[in-house]
């Protein structure tokens, strides 16, 4: 088998956690007594930027405040992200970042193939482990063998800065390796490092052009929620599991 390893990104990939994310993110700013309120459409625009305080910035400068008032602002954003950070962890407690259809079937055929897991993602190590011991239960961050987590990396995603880090740490070598992410931004990332990537759009990144990907699916299919007739079709199963992510690497590279 060529495949040996695969690598996560986490929000919107592993789980639809952006709404949570944006949940939080409005509790914070109420908490803090500011009055930005971010709905779903002017959300899934802030999604563009990668990471969560040069989100908060991003929307700090369309708002064009005088010098004085902004750089307050600026000065406060890490407190905010800490608070949301903390209000997120809550949400998913509660459940309201379920894992995608068909990660946790994927994750689990994974350890059956012997497939190495890594997560590379611009979310923070706090983030992804609330998330993993919420969903999968305690014990679940010892499933992936490296954790990539945005604050370990210089540049966030489209940079692949951290995708470099997780194979340095992974010890597996790029061509065997495949990337599963979301967006545009993700997608970027991962084949700048040099990686087969398998991206599976979420509401939030489903208007994006996604057509460079390597395997574009709508998700990854379940024994409950198969893959879509024409996506079913074109896998040659109405999942996508190890054996169908190998013989599409397989096929790329013969191709190269």
């Amino acid at each position: 088998m060529q495949l040996k390893a695969l690598i996560f990104d986490v929000d919107g990939t592993l789980a639809d956690t952006e709404e949570a994310h944006r949940l939080a993110f409005n509790q914070a700013f109420s908490a803090e007594g500011w009055d930005w309120q971010w709905s779903r459409s002017q959300y899934a625009i802030l999604l563009k930027t990668t990471g969560g305080k040069e989100r908060m910035l991003a929307h700090l400068d369309s708002l064009a405040l005088p010098s004085a008032a902004a750089a307050a602002v600026r000065a406060k954003i890490p407190d905010i992200h800490r608070i949301k950070t903390t209000l997120y962890t809550q949400l998913v407690a509660q459940g309201k970042a379920p894992l995608r259809n068909g990660v946790e079937r994927l994750i689990d055929e994974a350890a059956v193939y012997g497939v190495t897991l890594g997560i590379a993602t611009t979310t923070s190590f706090e983030n992804v482990r609330s998330l993993l011991e919420t969903t999968l239960g305690r014990g679940a961050l010892g499933r992936f063998q490296y954790i990539g987590a945005g604050d370990a990396v210089a540049h966030k995603k489209p940079a692949s800065d951290v995708y470099e880090l997780v194979l340095k740490y992974l010890g597996v070598p790029r061509a065997q390796c495949v990337a599963v992410e979301d967006s545009v931004n993700g997608l970027v990332a991962a084949q700048g490092a040099g990686l087969f990537t398998l991206v599976t759009p979420s509401y939030w990144t489903q208007e994006e052009n996604l057509s460079k990907a390597d395997l574009l699916v709508p998700h990854l299919g379940s024994e409950t929620v198969p893959l879509p007739d024409g996506a079913a079709r074109r896998v040659g199963r109405s999942v996508v599991g190890i054996a169908e992510i190998d013989k599409f690497l397989k096929r790329a590279q013969s191709r190269a």
